[in-house]
C-alpha cells in the first residue's frame, strides 16, 4: 500500500517498487488508476488509512496463500487536481470507510498481492 500511495501521490510508478509487491492482475489495475489520474491531471493528498487483518492462511499449500481484510479509512485522503490547483471533493456516495479484500501469495520469499477486491466490501 505504501509503494500505491507513491504512486498515487505523482500519477506515475516511476520510482516506486510496485512490481516487487504485485502480481500482473493486481498491478494492472493501479496502472488504470494511474493512467485515468494522469488524464484527468489528478493526484493523491493526504493518506489512506488501513486497519489490515489475516482473515485466512494456507502456508501448506505448494504457493501459500493469505486473504487480509482491510477497513480503508479515506478521512485523510484527497484527489487534487494539479492544473487548477484545488482539491476535488470525494463523490457523495463514496463511504469515508469501507472494506477490501486482498488475495496474496508467497512467492520466492516474500507476499505479492494477487487480487485487490474493493467493491464487495460494506461499510466497516
Amino acid at each position: 500500500m505504501a509503494e500505491q500511495m507513491k504512486a498515487y501521490r505523482q500519477a506515475s510508478k516511476k520510482g516506486t517498487q510496485l512490481e516487487r509487491y504485485a502480481t500482473l492482475d493486481a498491478l494492472s489495475k493501479v496502472e488504470l488508476d494511474l493512467y485515468r489520474m494522469k488524464e484527468a491531471g489528478t493526484v493523491v493528498r493526504g493518506e489512506i488509512g488501513h486497519d489490515a487483518q489475516v482473515t485466512a492462511l494456507d502456508m501448506t499449500a505448494k504457493t501459500p496463500k493469505a486473504t487480509v481484510s482491510d477497513c480503508v479509512d479515506l478521512s485523510r485522503y484527497e484527489a487534487y487536481d494539479v492544473k487548477a490547483r484545488k482539491t476535488i471533493p470525494l463523490p457523495t456516495a463514496q463511504p469515508k470507510r469501507y472494506q477490501a479484500t486482498g488475495t496474496l501469495e508467497r512467492w520466492k520469499g516474500r507476499w505479492m498481492v494477487t487480487h485487490i477486491d474493493t467493491t464487495r466490501g460494506g461499510a466497516c
